[in-house]
């Protein structure tokens, strides 16, 4: 009889560790994250996409095309999530805007490997997801945002839902070129946010947490060193590296985007300050009184960064 209710005892105890479970996610369940790419320009978006790839701290939900020619982006993903073995991460199109960019990885986007028929459209699968997983999922933006104006114009309630927004944009004190050897020139319109800084206004008063990585802590320079250490890997994320490294056509990548993942992951690589942040009109980002609007990274350490991303990438 003692036995009897002892096994009962402890199915009931496993019955209602169960639907608790199925209630709310366990602890040590990997973020949820969509991201938000202008792919194919700078190549530092993959080195972003393929971090987060190689993240088992990270589930991708979904990868949203934004600004320019979001068709021939969307294609690059398809190509690279191939490679990576990873065709079940949706990939959605953002409505293709007018943005005269060079999109010098157009060869490895159009080479036709794994190429989907079709992809949703990206505000409504975005809401979609936030309906599905209300205040889980972090938006992170590494290109200009279109898609999250567009996300707050069509549905600012739900888009209050989402976790929070990461992104790397703005110049707070640093601008382009200012690695800190030298006198600082002063801010500069940076590029995500001078090309829609009425989203980023929008982006600012949504009241979804905003962190924020700008210039000041992203000009991360992946020099010949490193990249004979990143590129020596030989799996198929570094291989692919290698070939969009190459269609880009420069000679040192600085990796901005890769910041925002490497933050999620490791959020001591980019300790961030309340500040309140004014977008102007030309894209500038100006820090002003008031109660803090963003979370901001003013500083990083290029070693410690590059110490986490290229193991987390190699897998060694």
């Amino acid at each position: 009889m003692f036995r009897w209710a002892t096994a009962i005892l402890l199915l009931l105890l496993l019955i209602l560790s169960t639907a608790a479970y199925g209630q709310s996610p366990p602890q040590n369940s990997p973020e949820k994250i969509i991201i938000d790419t202008d792919i194919g320009d700078d190549v530092d978006d993959a080195f972003a996409v393929v971090l987060a790839l190689r993240s088992p701290e990270l589930q991708i939900v979904g990868i949203s095309t934004v600004f320019g020619d979001t068709q021939v982006r969307v294609k690059l993903l398809d190509r690279l999530l191939g490679e990576a073995g990873r065709q079940d991460i949706p990939v959605v199109k953002g409505t293709p805007t007018d943005a005269k960019t060079s999109l010098s990885q157009r060869p490895y986007a159009e080479g036709g490997h794994f190429s989907r028929p079709t992809h949703p459209d990206a505000v409504p699968f975005i809401l979609d997801q936030i309906h599905k997983y209300p205040d889980q999922i972090t938006l992170v933006c590494i290109g200009p945002l279109v898609n999250v104006g567009a996300l707050i114009d069509k549905d600012p309630a739900t888009f209050r839902k989402l976790k929070r927004v990461v992104l790397m944009g703005g110049s707070i004190e640093r601008g382009y070129g200012d690695l800190g050897y030298s006198k600082p020139h002063g801010p500069d319109a940076e590029w995500n946010i001078k090309n829609d800084p009425r989203s980023a206004q929008k982006l600012l008063a949504s009241g979804v947490p905003v962190f924020m990585m700008p210039l000041d802590s992203t000009q991360l320079k992946l020099d010949e060193y490193k990249r004979a250490v990143l590129f020596h890997a030989g799996t198929p994320l570094t291989d692919a590296l290698i070939l969009l490294y190459h269609e880009w056509g420069e000679q040192t990548p600085t990796l901005y985007d890769p910041m925002t993942i490497a933050f999620i992951v490791h959020p001591q690589l980019c300790p961030v300050k309340p500040l309140r942040i004014r977008v102007d009109d030309q894209g500038f980002t100006r820090p002003e009184t008031g109660s803090p609007n963003a979370q901001v990274c003013l500083h990083s350490d290029s070693e410690a960064f590059f110490r986490f991303y290229i193991p987390q990438v190699t897998g060694e």
